[in-house]
């Protein structure tokens, strides 16, 4: 079976958030089946970056894995050479797997694909759902009409979460949906380094508005009153003009001695959940939510906003799911201190070996792509 992933940016693109890394696995773990797996993507690493990668021809970036990187040039994915090249990867494909959704490489491959009569699994990676501060909500409503007028008759929405499916079908009712969730790596879990008496918290992830960060740092001007020992690493990477006001949000709220910003980190997560107690994502909305699957898989429980679709975090006994205000979150924050979190933390490793390793998602997604042919 031969798929060609089209998505806007890929691995190394970490800018973006976890759609990178999840499909990245996702194309790994495919080629253990036996799928032929080549990536079309561009060179994007945010809106002014661009990954120091081979633009020129094909790429190996893991075992099986081939990637043909395209000269990006505005925006987030304006690229005239995935264009050109876009037909020929769909020609020699079985089923294209198309990733975003307000992205320029999208309608030009539903059209194509219904031009070529080739299958579709479309993965809109929560772009379809909404959040009170929401943009361009008419534009896009034009740019959805738009997919549905071009899209292939064999397509499939593929989302993450039930949550994700129900909004997805809000504004794309006439195609059939299939809730595939993301996959994990459960590593060995090595010794956590000692936290001296201090809750460390972290937050994981794009630095977004839509991640509510700010709503955690209102939380944490709330703990700064309180005897409770606690510290904030803030892990990931953003717009220059976003950090720069979270930054000095920070500095508003008097909290440069406990919350420390760290950047981005890559994929390799290990030490940082080592430095870690409680992984707190406080987001107004989240289609799945790597890096709770990362942080679960290395042990370390995980408090979650209601509106992630992580309301099995208290059922597994490995986190809250609490309402994403500041004080429902220095509430939870106090509560979550005064549980065992190591056991905590072994439960969520427990779950994440029963539901969600990569070895089975990438089986349940081959028979998807099956189904289509």
């Amino acid at each position: 079976m031969r798929i060609a992933h089209v998505i806007p940016s890929f691995y190394p693109a970490f800018v973006y958030g976890g759609p990178v890394k999840s499909v990245f696995q996702l194309c790994c773990y495919l080629t253990k089946l036996g799928v032929e797996v080549r990536v079309l993507t561009t060179d994007a690493n945010g809106r002014k970056a661009a990954l120091g990668v081979e633009t020129g021809r094909e790429t190996e970036v893991a075992q099986g894995v081939r990637v043909r990187y395209c000269r990006r040039l505005s925006l987030d994915a304006v690229s005239p050479s995935l264009l050109a090249l876009l037909p020929s990867y769909i020609r020699w494909s079985d089923v294209i797997h198309l990733t975003a959704t307000y992205s320029f490489p999208t309608i030009p491959t539903l059209l194509l694909c219904r031009l070529m009569h080739k299958p579709v699994v479309w993965s809109p990676r929560g772009a379809l759902q909404r959040w009170e501060k929401s943009t361009r909500q008419s534009v896009k409503g034009v740019w959805e009409s738009l997919c549905l007028r071009v899209a292939p008759g064999r397509m499939l929405l593929h989302v993450t979460s039930e949550e994700e499916g129900r909004e997805s079908r809000e504004r794309f009712p006439e195609i059939q949906t299939v809730t595939i969730a993301n996959g994990v790596e459960v590593p060995e879990l090595k010794t956590q380094v000692s936290n001296n008496g201090t809750l460390r918290l972290i937050y994981l992830g794009r630095l977004h508005p839509k991640k509510g960060i700010e709503n955690l740092l209102a939380a944490c001007a709330l703990l700064k009153k309180s005897a409770l020992r606690w510290s904030l690493a803030i892990a990931g990477a953003g717009e220059t003009d976003y950090l720069k006001r979270i930054r000095g949000r920070i500095q508003e709220l008097a909290l440069s001695d406990y919350v420390k910003i760290i950047g981005g980190i890559g994929d390799d997560v290990t030490q940082v959940f080592a430095r870690a107690d409680v992984l707190v994502l406080p987001s107004f909305t989240e289609n799945f939510g790597m890096v709770v699957v990362e942080a679960l898989a290395h042990g370390v429980p995980v408090i979650a906003s209601r509106r992630t679709p992580w309301a099995r975090l208290e059922e597994m006994g490995c986190g809250l799911w609490v309402e994403n205000s500041p004080a429902s979150l220095a509430s939870a924050i106090h509560q979550i201190a005064h549980m065992s979190l190591r056991e905590m933390g072994q439960n969520g490793r427990e779950w994440m070996e029963a539901e969600f390793r990569w070895e089975s998602v990438a089986g349940r997604m081959r028979q998807v792509y099956s189904g289509l042919l």
